[in-house]
């Protein structure tokens, strides 16, 4: 993917079936896990079974009895904080050791600690559930970082939303980091962007890239006061962080969008928007509530239609300035493949760069 030329074209399918390993996922909300519940969500293709036991610990585990295939996920989660498989009683604890066969009277060459269900690591933090999915054949490794943090003083989330697009999660980051898209995608009449010329400043980051910090034109900013500033980050898998410090009131005080897609299978990807605040400055939630669903929709039913010339396979264009950000992810994406299939240091192919493009 040469930097230098004026467009660049790549295959429809956009590498659908890789999904880069070795890296934190966002799975879910804590808050949407409640103690004593469990569910299955697919990661990457995978059954996932999240849980969280009766003392509040959240663990990961694949979501299938190694006994006789059915979900783990359909059982329950017992007192001693192990989870009963419903087809026969078999107990796993959250670290994945099975615990107990209730169909064994002893004396049978079997040990039940000696079986073991896949689990995931798996963290808990600033209010979010991430796990970590390793290469296969190195399940056993432990992450060689941790997930990202909110930089937000007592992070916790005080609006989101989730949409699931029926996409791939290639289509899902590229719209999700396209800055020439809303004028056309969001624009409506009561919010009509007229489009202009701009330039702005990147910079690499350890596995991705920041829109340096800026004064933003947006009028939807002003709602934090005077002196606003922003900086948006992408870091693989697909992390986007917009960080706006303002003073209000006479105070500082910073708001943090953070928005992951997350794969669940080839063709489909949750897409989860996240904004952090302090408590006190509750009376912009409103705002959220009623464009938040909205513009996350706009670019659900973007891709939903994108889809209907995807079918036909064709070959597609990145254009320089407007799409640099995308080249950039797939050449992200490129290395952080090779690294884990090879074990070679990772490099970041990205250097700082001025864009400039109408939008």
């Amino acid at each position: 993917m040469a930097g230098t030329s004026p467009a660049m074209t790549i295959d429809g399918h956009m590498a659908e079936d890789l999904f880069l390993r070795d890296l934190w996922y966002m799975a879910a909300l804590g808050a949407s896990l409640r103690r004593g519940d469990m569910r299955r969500v697919m990661l990457l293709g995978e059954p996932v079974l999240l849980g969280r036991t009766k003392a509040g610990e959240a663990f990961a585990l694949r979501d299938i009895c190694p006994h006789r295939g059915v979900p783990l996920s359909a059982g329950r989660i017992l007192d001693d904080a192990t989870v009963e498989c419903p087809y026969h009683g078999w107990r796993f604890k959250p670290g994945g050791q099975c615990a107990l066969i209730p169909s064994l009277v002893g004396g049978e060459a079997i040990d039940a600690a000696n079986i073991r269900v896949r689990s995931y690591p798996l963290r808990e933090q600033d209010g979010l559930i991430w796990v970590y999915m390793p290469t296969p054949g190195r399940e056993s490794a432990l992450p060689n970082a941790d997930p990202p943090r909110v930089p937000v003083p007592n992070a916790a989330p005080r609006w989101s939303e989730s949409q699931t697009f029926a996409c791939a999660i290639d289509h899902a980051v590229i719209g999700l980091m396209d800055p020439a898209h809303a004028p056309y995608v969001h624009g409506r009449w009561w919010w009509q962007v007229k489009p202009r010329v701009k330039e702005k400043r990147y910079g690499p980051l350890p596995t991705g890239f920041v829109m340096l910090r800026h004064a933003p034109s947006k009028p939807a900013y002003k709602l934090l006061g005077a002196g606003v500033s922003t900086e948006i980050t992408f870091e693989l898998p697909g992390l986007r962080f917009e960080n706006i410090d303002a003073t209000l009131f006479g105070r500082k005080v910073r708001v943090s969008g953070f928005t992951a897609c997350t794969p669940i299978d080839a063709d489909t990807t949750q897409v989860t928007q996240i904004f952090y605040w302090p408590r006190w400055l509750g009376f912009i939630k409103p705002f959220f509530w009623a464009l938040g669903p909205t513009f996350l929709g706009d670019d659900r039913r973007m891709v939903e239609l994108q889809r209907e010339g995807l079918k036909f396979d064709p070959r597609l264009m990145l254009i320089q300035d407007a799409d640099q950000p995308a080249i950039w992810y797939h050449r992200l994406k490129k290395a952080w493949a090779e690294h884990t299939e090879t074990g070679t240091p990772f490099v970041n192919p990205i250097a700082e760069r001025t864009l400039k493009w109408r939008s």
